[in-house]
């Protein structure tokens, strides 16, 4: 007997666990639990780095929005990314609403184990196929950054980086990144 896979709806992401990050990635509900302590640290961390110089333009050169766990809504697909940017150019104020249906032109996805495998894989050749322009892969326990770029329908890694390195990482190499502050305790 052949039972044909239900499609999950909007309605299912309302109605996930408040505890749960709830996202629909290829026609499937995809329940993840909250992000823990290090990973909510090394994205806070990066979200407050680049949202002075860069989402308000202090000691940067602004023109960007920058927001934590932003509910996207990439045609089918519902996903929820650690951090998302959009240059104001794009999107020049931000929505009143509870989602956004704009590809941001960056994402940074933080990397643990329960997730790694999603984001690498399907997460990420969504944003690809989006047209997402830069994609970020930090992994607080290996301490790396990885830095993807759109070529084509397809990224490609134009940088790598680890430990307590200086970087500056496209879109936003205007300004120098101290990973080591993300690894903090």
């Amino acid at each position: 007997m052949n039972v044909a896979k239900k499609i999950a709806t909007y309605e299912d992401v309302l109605n996930a666990p408040e505890h749960k990050v709830a996202e629909i990635i290829r026609g499937t509900l995809s329940l993840m639990p909250r992000p823990r302590l290090l990973h909510a640290r090394a994205s806070s961390s990066l979200g407050s780095h680049l949202g002075g110089p860069f989402d308000r333009g202090n000691g940067g050169p602004g023109g960007w929005v920058i927001l934590d766990e932003p509910e996207l809504h990439l045609g089918e697909d519902i996903l929820v990314p650690d951090l998302a940017g959009w240059r104001r150019t794009r999107m020049p104020e931000i929505p009143d609403a509870p989602f956004c249906t704009l590809a941001p032109d960056w994402v940074c996805e933080v990397l643990s184990p329960s997730t790694e495998q999603i984001d690498r894989t399907e997460k990420v050749a969504i944003y690809a196929a989006s047209g997402v322009a830069h994609a970020w892969l930090l992994a607080p326990n290996l301490r790396t950054l990885e830095v993807l770029e759109l070529d084509g329908h397809t990224y490609r890694i134009i940088s790598t980086h680890k430990n307590d390195e200086q970087v500056r990482a496209r879109p936003f190499d205007a300004v120098p990144l101290e990973l080591g502050a993300l690894w903090q305790r």
